[in-house]
């Protein structure tokens, strides 16, 4: 299994090296969060289909990721031990999706205004699918992720009418009644004094909870920042991503076992990929 042992990764992942290496290279080495190596992640290379690839969710049973891409309405499935190849399933017509969750044998994509997909599979393969319908309009998300504690999705605004700069909201879904029912606030300010700044547009890309630690993991892929927050979003820590690593990181997935998946986009050059961080109790920042 991939939370196991690097050895099923090395059929077909390389080691970024040029980004690793210690301070004698001249190369920065940046800070990462406890447990975690941001400076040596391993590296899945993704065909042109998924140059957009933007949520992804860890499938534990067969060690494989699920994926969505921006425009298209295809969920894919990328396997993370080689000898099978990418499966691809249409859920939906075009649109701008940005996030998938999946829980149990149910999928959730976000779209860019708020409004959910859902859908699965019957005993035919066949995909039954509904609309989640965001209450209002004129905002922008790009993050869907779960809380197990208490069963419900949650979206955090990109860009939405009601912030200010000083803080983005964030909605909760409950999926026992099936209604958006609260509300919380991420501190943009507390996030900007932990880099060093008076005041910042924070604008986050994807987010999800450690299984392990039980944090909230933040990605900014315009930022490029990763934030720790407790699970009611209280920041907790920042951490400045190295662009030649994190070109534009777009989702991010656990293990059971704490691994840590961040996908990137195709941006400027190259391919998109997909990046593991081993989970280890012991590394330091």
């Amino acid at each position: 299994m991939l939370y196991r042992s690097t050895c099923l990764l090395c059929l077909f992942i390389a080691t970024i090296n040029s980004h690793c290496s210690s301070s004698a290279s001249g190369d920065p080495v940046y800070k990462s969060p406890d447990g975690y190596d941001l400076n040596k992640p391993f590296l899945l290379k993704l065909p042109v289909e998924l140059d957009e690839i933007s949520g992804v969710a860890f499938y534990a049973k067969d060690t494989s990721v699920f994926a969505v891409g921006d425009e298209f309405g295809w969920l894919y499935k990328v396997p993370l031990t080689g000898g099978k190849p990418i499966r691809k399933w249409k859920f939906s017509g075009d649109g701008d999706y940005e996030d998938l969750v999946m829980i149990d044998k149910v999928f959730y994509v976000l779209q860019s205004d708020g409004d959910i997909t859902a859908f699965t599979f019957d005993d035919h393969n066949q995909i039954l699918s509904q609309e989640i319908e965001f209450p209002s309009k004129g905002n922008e998300f790009e993050i869907l992720y779960y809380d197990p504690h208490l069963f419900k999705l949650t979206m955090i605004c990109k860009d939405c009418e009601i912030d200010k700069k000083k803080a983005l909201t964030a909605f909760n879904f409950n999926l026992l009644n099936k209604h958006f029912d609260d509300s919380a606030s991420i501190n943009v300010t507390a996030i900007a004094s932990m880099i060093g700044e008076k005041k910042m547009k924070f604008k986050p890309s994807a987010a999800a909870i450690n299984p392990v630690t039980d944090e909230l993991f933040i990605l900014s892929s315009i930022n490029k920042l990763l934030v720790i927050a407790d699970r009611k979003g209280n920041p907790k820590q920042a951490y400045p991503l190295d662009e030649g690593v994190f070109k534009q990181p777009e989702g991010i997935t656990f293990s059971p076992q704490g691994d840590m998946l961040i996908s990137n986009e195709s941006a400027k050059s190259g391919v998109a990929n997909i990046l593991f961080f081993k989970y280890n109790k012991k590394a330091k920042s």
